[in-house]
């Protein structure tokens, strides 16, 4: 399976960097960035927001985080995103029943906390078409995190959106994170 275009053949230098980086960091051909190369623009953006991202803020620990990545990424049905962010989901305290939850009935799953239920929920309602919060939701999820971590929720959940409508767009396929190298 191919994207819908090719990356560029000449890539920029300054580009070049970015791409060994996360290409080592992940241990994957990162093809959502080289294809970005054909508008640097994109793909300077797209890498900052990618490296300002949260991985740990005090209650905002990594599972909760990969918990609304791999929530949004199904909401999403992104493969490319599914493959990324469910990659390593047992190193991050997230069991298979668990994991296998964030498609379908999460709330009958007795092992989530109850914030991380609330995590789940607001985060399928941010990547739900056509938009809509419930005021009883939010109202539970402001009174469950801080303003702080309400930001962190909210914008975790956004970027894997934008990541799943984007590589979504570009025809990209799973790089194969769940495969054992």
């Amino acid at each position: 399976m191919q994207a819908f275009i090719e990356q560029p053949k000449r890539i920029p230098f300054f580009l070049k960097i970015g791409i060994w980086f996360s290409e080592r960091i992940t241990g994957k051909t990162m093809l959502p960035a080289r294809i970005l190369a054909w508008y640097p623009k994109a793909a300077i953006g797209s890498g900052i927001m990618e490296a300002l991202v949260a991985h740990e803020d005090g209650e905002m620990d990594q599972r909760i985080l990969k918990l609304i990545r791999m929530t949004a990424s199904h909401a999403a049905a992104c493969p490319f995103c599914i493959d990324m962010n469910s990659h390593e989901h047992l190193q991050h305290g997230i069991t298979d029943e668990e994991a296998a939850s964030l498609r379908g009935d999460y709330e009958s799953v007795s092992t989530f906390s109850e914030r991380e239920k609330l995590a789940i929920a607001y985060t399928r309602v941010i990547s739900q078409t056509p938009l809509k919060f419930y005021p009883e939701l939010v109202d539970k999820v402001k009174a469950a995190f801080t303003e702080r971590e309400f930001v962190i929720l909210a914008s975790t959940a956004a970027q894997v959106n934008y990541w799943a409508r984007l590589i979504q767009a570009l025809g990209i396929p799973p790089a194969g994170f769940g495969e054992n190298n």
